[in-house]
């Protein structure tokens, strides 16, 4: 179940938005679970922004030729409900995690910040892979389930899981251990009792 009530929100935590690209708009991708999570994380970028919190859009630079998220592709672009406005740090990343190939950790360090709020796409690749890492980095995540979204895919036995059975799945496996799940409710009320 999700985290209902959070501690004081440090002022330096970094919302972290994964991969919020115009890549995943690409039919291949297939069906996909939280039609809202643009929306969702729209609210939470203006929230941080208005409260002049520190905020990391997180973009996927593919090395594969077929890949929608390669640079070149019209893919590539983030989604506008995601842009980042001049001057907002953006963090280029190859691979699943934001922490692989990049300073994402070393500039934290710099900020001193040990709190992340994380969201994005996709739950079960990318998202689940940067917050198993920064959980095992000793940093205090949240991710906010409702702000993130994964798409269905055949198991390992060949039978089908769908986006939303995928994506609960990997909130299930994260909670508790590498993170605590939250709803974006929760999550903008904490950042904005706790404003700077």
């Amino acid at each position: 179940m999700p985290v209902t009530t959070l501690p004081t929100l440090p002022a330096n935590a970094v919302l972290l938005l994964i991969d919020l690209q115009q890549a995943v708009d690409n039919p291949s991708w297939g069906e996909r679970n939280n039609p809202q999570a643009e929306a969702v994380a729209a609210q939470l970028l203006a929230l941080w922004r208005s409260q002049q919190r520190p905020l990391c859009h997180v973009r996927h630079d593919s090395l594969e030729p077929a890949s929608t998220y390669r640079p070149g592709q019209p893919g590539h672009a983030f989604k506008p409900e995601a842009t980042p406005l001049p001057g907002e740090w953006v963090l280029a990343k190859q691979t699943n995690s934001a922490f692989i190939g990049t300073n994402l950790q070393a500039q934290l360090a710099t900020m001193d910040c040990s709190t992340l709020v994380v969201l994005g796409v996709a739950t079960s690749n990318s998202v689940e892979a940067t917050v198993r890492m920064a959980g095992n980095l000793g940093y205090t995540v949240y991710l906010v389930e409702d702000a993130c979204f994964t798409f269905g895919r055949a198991d390992w036995s060949g039978r089908w899981r769908t986006a939303s059975e995928l994506h609960d799945m990997s909130l299930a496996n994260l909670h508790g251990e590498y993170c605590q799940v939250v709803k974006a409710a929760t999550m903008l009320a904490a950042a904005a009792s706790t404003g700077r």
